[in-house]
C-alpha cells in the first residue's frame, strides 16, 4: 500500500475524478493519506485584461469548495489548489509533498494529444514515483 497518494483533479467533463479517487482509496488502505489537488492554469498576459477582477478569486473559492467536499469523504483526505502549468506543476508538487504515488484520470487521446502531449503523459514521463492512469 502507498502512504502518500496525490490525486490531481480536473473538472473537465471527460475526466473521471470518482474513478481516480476510488483507485487511490484502494491503494491507500486504512493508513495512507490521499491529497486531492487542482492546478489553476495561468492566464496569459494578453488575456488577463479581459478577465473580470473577481473571476480568479471566485473560481478559486468554487474549486476549493468542490475539493473540500470530495476530501471530506476520504478517511485521510486533504486538498490544495495550486497555480501553474498542469503537468509540470503536478510533478513538482508530488516531489515537494513526498508523494509515493500519483493517481491521475486521463481521457482518450486524440490527434491533438499526439502532437501536443497531455497532462497525464507528462506526469507519467517525469514523475519520480509510481503513477496510475485511470481511463
Amino acid at each position: 500500500m502507498y502512504k502518500n497518494i496525490l490525486v490531481p483533479i480536473s473538472f473537465d467533463e471527460d475526466r473521471d475524478a470518482a474513478g481516480a479517487i476510488d483507485v487511490a482509496r484502494t491503494l491507500a488502505g486504512k493508513d495512507g493519506k490521499i491529497k486531492l489537488i487542482h492546478v489553476i492554469e495561468d492566464i496569459p498576459g494578453y488575456a488577463i485584461t479581459y478577465v473580470p477582477n473577481t473571476y480568479l478569486v471566485e473560481s478559486r473559492q468554487a474549486i476549493e469548495g468542490e475539493l473540500a467536499e470530495m476530501a471530506a469523504e476520504l478517511e485521510n483526505g486533504a486538498f490544495e489548489v495550486i497555480s501553474g502549468h498542469s503537468g509540470r506543476t503536478i510533478v513538482d508538487y508530488a516531489d515537494k509533498d513526498g508523494a509515493d504515488c500519483i493517481v491521475i484520470a486521463s481521457h482518450r487521446p486524440g490527434m491533438s494529444n499526439l502532437i501536443l502531449g497531455s497532462t497525464a503523459t507528462q506526469v507519467v514521463r517525469h514523475a519520480n514515483c509510481a503513477v496510475h492512469v485511470i481511463r
